[in-house]
């Protein structure tokens, strides 16, 4: 028998006395578990920075549920955005991030994510549409998304949104400290193939606070691995998204951005961003 590869994350700076809790960590360490570096576990200022910054984040988010209407360009949800967010002392993290050009991603039906704003894209009856927001404010970055259905759409596609918000509310209750990164996604994929839908496998929530991704990635698909373990301090996303026919997808060459469904069928995803305490997982995007 192969004897898992141990991977040193872990470790104790010179001089520092060996805690309860650096022992729980190395415990986990020393089976061959993927255990987090200590810079992932936020301190509480740095916990209540991010949480500032997801008070901005909802804020914006807040603002486009009471403004989004059937006829509204996506190019006016990004000045809105961009409007709300500065005036209130914080960036736009997805502007200029890597070249994207906007301050929010729009994703209308059958892209899945990374849709970019324009004058050009207005949003029609029966649309459902992801408006994925993250902010900076005093070097803390912040990230959440919310699906929005124009008008009347179909019963499917309402049903895809609905499902799609309980997987992440399902991958949320799943993620348990001392319990693993895998944990999430086994739970996510069991609810959404229960319902006829996919996952999509080629994105991932991931890590976020000091910078805008960071580690762990967060399947949410079962990849049959444990993956990380999930320590308290930990602030991640869960962002599930569910298809409703094929879980492949493809990225748009005219912007190298936009992500769509390889079938060109509707999805839909939810997202927050969240700390993970002794108690189990916290928004702090509420």
């Amino acid at each position: 028998m192969k004897r898992k590869k141990i991977i040193k994350n872990w470790s104790i700076p010179k001089g520092q006395e060996l805690t309860e809790f650096d022992k729980k960590v190395l415990a986990f360490q020393n089976r061959g578990e993927l255990v987090p570096k200590r810079k992932l576990i936020k301190t509480p200022e740095q916990i209540e920075g991010i949480r500032r910054s997801g008070v901005v984040n909802t804020g914006v988010l807040d603002l486009i549920e009471r403004e989004i209407h059937i006829g509204m360009s996506t190019a006016e949800i990004d000045r809105l955005v961009y409007e709300y967010t500065t005036d209130h002392g914080a960036i736009p993290a997805p502007l200029n991030y890597e070249g994207f050009p906007k301050s929010v991603c729009t994703s209308i039906n059958e892209v899945v994510c990374h849709g970019i704003p324009s004058d050009d894209e207005i949003l029609e009856e029966g649309d459902i549409i992801n408006v994925d927001v993250s902010t900076i404010l005093d070097g803390y970055y912040s990230d959440a998304s919310r699906m929005f259905i124009l008008g009347e759409t179909t019963p499917e596609k309402a049903k895809l949104v609905r499902v799609a918000k309980e997987c992440l509310e399902i991958g949320q209750a799943a993620a348990k400290p001392w319990g693993f990164v895998g944990d999430i996604g086994k739970a996510i994929a069991k609810h959404a193939h229960a319902n006829g839908f996919s996952v999509v496998r080629d994105l991932c929530g991931h890590g976020v606070g000091l910078a805008f991704h960071e580690e762990p990635e967060v399947d949410h698909y079962n990849t049959h691995r444990n993956g990380m373990l999930l320590v308290p301090g930990m602030v991640f996303t869960i962002e599930p998204m569910i298809n409703m026919g094929t879980w492949e997808v493809f990225v748009d060459e005219e912007d190298d951005w936009t992500i769509v469904t390889e079938d060109e069928l509707p999805s839909a995803q939810w997202e927050h961003t969240f700390v993970m305490t002794e108690h189990g997982l916290e928004i702090l995007t509420h």
